[in-house]
């Protein structure tokens, strides 16, 4: 993407810094990538970039944020976090139709372990394709997964729980699901198993898919800033990747006032 091209996106913070010395050697700097802001940004997905820019501030590290609409150029090659967001049946074929001609190099990039976060349409997109009231929109086949149109939507305040990956297994995963599509993602590994609402298809009790340094998922509300543990397991693969350097080797961060939230309103509807 040109120079000129490219947008940062600016957050302010009421909320006081964390110590923000970054561990030797430094200095630590990510790259994130977000895909079609302009079309996908439903429910309020662009607080995910927010959170992972405002995490990373805290901890010292550099988060630089380019914004890649669909007249840009895609380019990950300095890529260390993607973000896809959710969006109308409608965007999402327009965006479907951009990304076919990218699929290589999003292919390569997640078999090379890049982080990705995909969100409701973003997360149908990385399918073989999803069957809608309209025709067959054909996906990216970036993971072993498909979605049919169903009815009636699937709409719920929405609680997980990961038992399996060791960093999500510190809080329960919560947000808000509206969706027509029911999503089958055979043997993949879940991002987590229901314990209110619908998930993927309202049949398995399963939640998103996790494939390689890829999470795919239905959760809106934004997802991050309601669960610091799956903001910072994303920032681990992403810095691992990179630099090979562990989380816990940067400042501590007080997380009191999301960890309260979250346990607020798991409490509230398990």
């Amino acid at each position: 993407m040109k120079k000129d091209e490219k947008k940062e996106l600016r957050s302010e913070s009421s909320r006081p810094d964390h110590t923000i010395n970054s561990p030797e050697p430094g200095p630590y700097r990510l790259h994130i990538v977000h895909l079609y802001p302009d079309l996908l940004n439903l429910y309020g997905d662009r607080g995910n970039i927010q959170c992972l820019r405002m995490r990373c501030k805290w901890r010292g590290i550099e988060a630089q944020v380019t914004e890649c609409n669909l007249n840009d150029r895609l380019s990950l090659a300095s890529a260390d976090i993607v973000l896809l967001g959710g969006g109308s049946d409608r965007e999402q074929q327009i965006v479907c139709t951009r990304l076919q001609k990218v699929r290589p190099e999003l292919h390569d990039y997640v078999e090379d372990s890049g982080t990705l976060l995909a969100i409701c349409g973003g997360y149908q997109l990385l399918g073989h394709y999803y069957d809608t009231s309209e025709g067959r929109m054909e996906g990216l086949s970036l993971v072993n997964l498909y979605t049919k149109q169903g009815s009636p939507r699937l709409i719920s305040n929405i609680v997980l729980r990961n038992e399996t990956i060791p960093e999500l297994k510190t809080l329960e995963i919560v947000g808000f699901e509206n969706h027509g599509g029911r999503t089958y993602i055979g043997d993949n590994m879940p991002f987590g198993r229901v314990v209110h609402g619908y998930g993927n298809n309202g049949k398995d009790a399963c939640e998103g898919v996790l494939y390689r340094n890829v999470i795919g998922t239905y959760l809106h509300g934004p997802l991050l800033p309601k669960n610091p543990h799956v903001c910072d397991y994303l920032l681990q693969k992403a810095l691992d990747r990179k630099y090979g350097v562990r989380l816990s080797s940067f400042p501590a961060l007080d997380d009191s006032l999301e960890t309260n939230a979250n346990r607020a309103i798991a409490a509230r509807y398990s």
